[in-house]
């Protein structure tokens, strides 16, 4: 029920982001959603991709930094309050969300979020035991 996720250290300049989406594209590599924070200085580029190992290969290659990470991907109501009633489940149950991103898949007329949990397996505990869909990562990469 975890999907992995790769995240990329780049250098806030121009070009940066255009080198990841090259070396990916011509490896094979499909991104099937992404959310990018930065500051000044650098940015912090986080995706979920169908081949996530030579993903981590060819980006190490091409001299980036990568680390793998677990995340859920959870469908969500999508409705007004959808999202709020996720967030009630899990902060009753005291789970932390350490951050979040939409991923542009509709399923089952739910909206789909990947969640990085500070406990990904209390988390999904909790999802589950509340009815809450998650979903498995091969489903994601298969989008």
């Amino acid at each position: 029920m975890k999907v992995t996720q790769i995240s990329i250290f780049i250098e806030n300049k121009s070009g940066r982001l255009a080198e990841v989406s090259r070396l990916l594209g011509e490896n094979g590599v499909n991104i099937r959603a992404l959310s990018l924070a930065d500051t000044s200085d650098f940015g912090i580029l986080r995706l979920i991709v169908d081949k996530t190992d030579l993903a981590k290969k060819t980006l190490k290659e091409g001299g980036f930094t990568v680390s793998k990470t677990e995340v859920v991907a959870v469908e969500v109501p999508d409705r007004p309050g959808g999202l709020a009633s996720i967030l009630k489940v899990l902060d009753e149950a005291s789970v932390n969300v350490e951050y979040m991103y939409a991923f542009v898949e509709r399923s089952a007329g739910n909206a789909v979020i990947i969640f990085r949990f500070d406990d990904v397996d209390q988390a999904i505990k909790v999802l589950q035991e509340n009815n809450i869909t998650v979903l498995p990562g091969e489903r994601i990469y298969g989008i």
